[in-house]
């Protein structure tokens, strides 16, 4: 069993060290193919940079390091001069500090090439060093980017330093199209596409792939790959575990599978798989990396319905309308890797796209920070007080499992608190989420619509909730709520399952919870 490469990008590294490399040269061949200028955007920790540097060493010529590949014996070697902008080691505190750093990148690459460089201005600069390595290699140069919206998104908060690092941006990258005659390929990464950068308007023949079906798969891993390259690892996951093969696979797939650019091509991220298989658990492994503080803001400042997250119908324009003014919440969900393409309908006059979760993983993250931004309640209590939930439905322990919603709804400060039925809807739907049950809220019937289904193994709740301002009859509000489930037969859908169906009528009074229970 090779090793596994956690938190290691670098190819070189890769190969001559004995780490598992999952073999996308098949698709790398067919990029170099595919054109001159190439734009790619995929979620952080997706393999970004893994791509940049086996792209670095295939121009480079570095033929021995990719012994036993496919495009070992597929392409013409060939030594490029290749210059590789990563700006994750790019300075950028403010527009000036950025400026001077990229100035400080031409210079070292410059002398690494013995090359002087007479301009004093940045786009100048980084235009004559393309033309002089060129004429001293007597190669057209090869430039390599990584994470070229870094910059902007690490200040998405503040629209003046972002639009001023952007404009840097602009300004840099602006010299490429009149440096043709000099570049033989030229790649850029992120995490986004800003419509409003020169990349995609001064430099109007980038072709954008990251929907291409040819290129579905370039990052991250298939099923059959992950079967494939990690048998072994699977095989001691199961021995771990106690489970069979066949039910460790299912829960996989569950956990960590699902993100797709195409809506046929299912992928994992590969960070969460390396873990998996080295820590020998199922965890949230995405959790641990983090999630953008500004994400949580700009939900909560358009008073966002997080119960409409799921199954999001939206049209193509929305994957290029990523400005730094005027940011989409669904946009900026997709591109940042929480919402990803699970179907996509050409049938109508425009193409639609249908959003969801990739998987558990990327749903449970979510949810337990968008909880933590709501209420205030501790990260770190979330998830335990979810599995006690879950238990207790699962149960059917309904007074342990109000009680304990009654527990994190009283962490709420009172300025966060929004005396709305939506509201409450949402704050449900985050916890069920995070249970890991499925809830099917607003569920439409031929009656009308159910607030919630939550599906168990051996059971069925309908829910129906019933808000009250402060000092409200609670014993009023839930008979309310069950007499609606009642009269509107919701339950009739189910009349084939023989689950147990259970009727729970919950009454919010301002901060008050209560509840009712009937068996169907």
């Amino acid at each position: 069993m090779k090793k596994l490469p956690i938190g290691i990008q670098t190819f070189s590294k890769i190969r001559k060290d004995n780490y598992l490399y999952v073999d996308k040269t098949p698709d790398i061949a067919e990029l170099i193919e595919s054109g001159q200028y190439l734009f790619l955007y995929r979620p952080r920790i997706f393999g970004k940079y893994l791509l940049i540097s086996t792209l670095s060493e295939i121009f480079t010529g570095n033929k021995k390091l990719f012994q036993g590949l496919y495009i070992y014996d597929k392409i013409e070697w060939q030594s490029y001069p290749v210059i590789v902008i990563d700006f994750k080691k790019i300075s950028y505190t403010d527009d000036i500090i950025f400026e001077g750093s990229l100035l400080s990148f031409l210079n070292k690459t410059a002398a690494k090439y013995d090359i002087e460089l007479d301009s004093p201005y940045i786009k100048d600069k980084f235009g004559e060093l393309i033309e002089k390595i060129s004429e001293k290699t007597q190669q057209k140069v090869v430039i390599l980017i990584d994470e070229y919206d870094q910059i902007i998104v690490e200040h998405i908060d503040d629209i003046e330093k972002a639009t001023k690092n952007s404009e840097i941006i602009r300004y840099f990258f602006g010299v490429l199209k009149s440096s043709d005659p000099f570049l033989r390929f030229v790649f850029l990464t992120g995490v986004s596409k800003f419509s409003r950068v020169s990349i995609f308007s001064e430099l109007n023949n980038i072709r954008d792939i990251t929907f291409s079906r040819q290129f579905a798969t370039l990052l991250g891993y298939t099923q059959k790959e992950l079967e494939t390259n990690f048998e072994s690892y699977i095989q001691n996951l199961c021995s771990v575990l106690e489970i069979k093969k066949a039910q460790a696979l299912i829960k996989i797939k569950t956990w960590y599978n699902g993100y797709s650019w195409n809506a046929k091509d299912k992928l994992y991220n590969p960070f969460s798989i390396l873990n998996l298989f080295t820590e020998q658990r199922f965890s949230n492994y995405w959790f641990a990396t983090g999630t953008p503080t500004f994400l949580m803001k700009l939900i909560k400042q358009t008073e966002f319905d997080t119960t409409q997250l799921e199954n999001k119908k939206v049209s193509e324009i929305l994957f290029d309308s990523y400005n730094i003014e005027n940011l989409n919440v669904f946009a900026l969900l997709f591109q940042t890797g929480y919402l990803t393409i699970t179907e996509i309908n050409q049938k109508t006059r425009t193409i639609q796209y249908i959003l969801n979760y990739p998987n558990f993983e990327v749903k449970q993250a979510f949810m337990t920070y968008l909880f933590n931004s709501f209420t205030k309640n501790d990260l770190g209590e979330i998830q335990p007080a979810a599995e006690d939930l879950y238990d207790y439905l699962q149960t059917g322990n309904i007074e342990g499992f109000i009680n304990i919603i009654r527990a994190l709804f009283a962490k709420i400060p009172y300025p966060l608190h929004i005396e709305q039925e939506a509201y409450y809807h949402s704050l449900f739907y985050m916890i069920s989420a995070l249970m890991g049950v499925e809830i099917d809220l607003e569920k439409l019937t031929d009656k009308g619509r159910i607030d919630g289904v939550l599906t168990f193994d051996n059971k069925i709740y309908l829910i129906e909730f019933k808000y009250g301002k402060a000092g409200s009859d609670m014993e009023k509000l839930t008979n309310k709520a069950i007499e609606q489930i009642k009269d509107n037969s919701y339950g009739e859908r189910f009349l084939n399952d023989t689950r147990q169906r259970i009727y729970l009528g919950v009454g919010f009074s301002g901060k008050e919870i209560g509840y009712k229970i009937e068996k169907a």
